[in-house]
C-alpha cells in the first residue's frame, strides 16, 4: 500500500472516531505499517491473511482510540502483552511525549519492537522482554495507565494488576463485545478494582463493536471510630 492510500484510510478513520493525526505523525505510523508488513512476512506478528486496509483499522485505528483516555500532562502508559506494538508503541507513535513501557514475552516480537524504536527515533520509550507476572518492572509505579488489548480475561487481567492499585494507576481493558460476559464472571469488589468508565465504538470500515473499560482501585473505608479512639488515647 503506497503512502496516499494509507493516510486517506489512517485520516477518514480518525475522522470518524474522533483522533487528531498530523501528517507527520501519518508519515511516522505509515513507517511503522511498512515495516509491520515486511517484518510478517518471516515473523508471526499479525495474521498473515489480513488485508491492507484490516491492519490499518483493526490495528492502528483501534490503538489510537485509546488516546482520548491519555490527555492529562502527566499521563503515562505501560502496555501489558504488547505484541507487535498495540496499542502502547502505535500511541507513542502518534504521540512522541508519551512515555511508554511495553511489556512482551515473546522475544521475536521484542525485537520487532525495539527496531521501531529505533527506526522512529522513539525516546522514553522501554521494551521489556517477559511477562508482568515474573516481578516488578523498574519505575512501574509511575505510569498513570495500565493497559490490555485482548491478552486476557478482565478478572485475570485486574488480578495480575493488583499492586497498581496501590500506586494510583488506571487500568483499562480494550475489548470486543463479548467483554459483558467476562463482566459478569467477576466481581469487582473482590478484586478490588471498580468499572469507572466504559467507552463504546465502532471501527469505522468494519463497523465492529468495541469498548475501553476503565477500573480505577477501590479505595479502603476510613474507621472513623478507630481514628476517633486513637485521639482519645492521646
Amino acid at each position: 500500500m503506497e503512502f496516499k492510500r494509507f493516510d486517506a484510510l489512517l485520516q477518514k478513520g480518525a475522522d470518524e472516531l474522533a483522533v487528531e493525526i498530523g501528517d507527520q505523525q501519518s508519515g511516522r505510523l505509515y513507517d511503522y505499517f511498512s515495516e509491520l508488513k515486511r517484518w510478517s512476512r518471516k515473523v508471526n506478528l499479525i495474521s498473515r491473511n489480513a488485508s491492507d486496509e484490516e491492519i490499518v483499522e483493526k490495528h492502528f485505528l483501534d490503538s489510537l482510540v485509546l488516546l482520548d483516555l491519555l490527555r492529562e500532562p502527566n499521563a503515562s502508559l505501560l502496555d501489558v502483552g504488547s505484541g507487535a506494538g498495540f496499542p502502547g508503541l502505535v500511541c507513542k507513535t502518534a504521540r512522541p511525549g508519551l512515555p511508554v513501557a511495553l511489556v512482551e514475552p515473546r522475544l521475536k516480537r521484542v525485537s520487532f519492537l525495539r527496531h521501531i524504536c529505533r527506526l522512529l527515533d522513539l525516546s522514553d520509550v522501554e521494551v521489556h522482554g517477559r511477562r508482568l507476572e515474573e516481578g516488578i518492572i523498574e519505575g512501574e509505579s509511575a505510569f498513570t495507565w495500565v493497559v490490555s488489548r485482548a491478552v486476557a480475561e478482565i478478572g485475570d487481567f485486574l488480578a495480575l494488576c493488583g499492586r497498581f492499585r496501590e500506586y494510583g494507576s488506571s487500568v483499562v481493558c480494550m475489548k470486543g463485545p463479548g467483554y459483558l460476559e467476562e463482566l459478569d464472571a467477576i466481581s469487582e469488589a473482590e478484586e478490588g478494582w471498580y468499572l469507572a468508565d466504559t467507552k463504546k465504538y465502532r471501527l469505522p470500515c468494519s463497523g465492529a463493536q468495541r469498548a475501553l473499560l476503565v477500573f480505577k482501585g477501590v479505595q479502603a473505608p476510613t474507621n472513623h471510630s478507630d481514628t476517633s479512639a486513637q485521639e482519645k488515647e492521646k
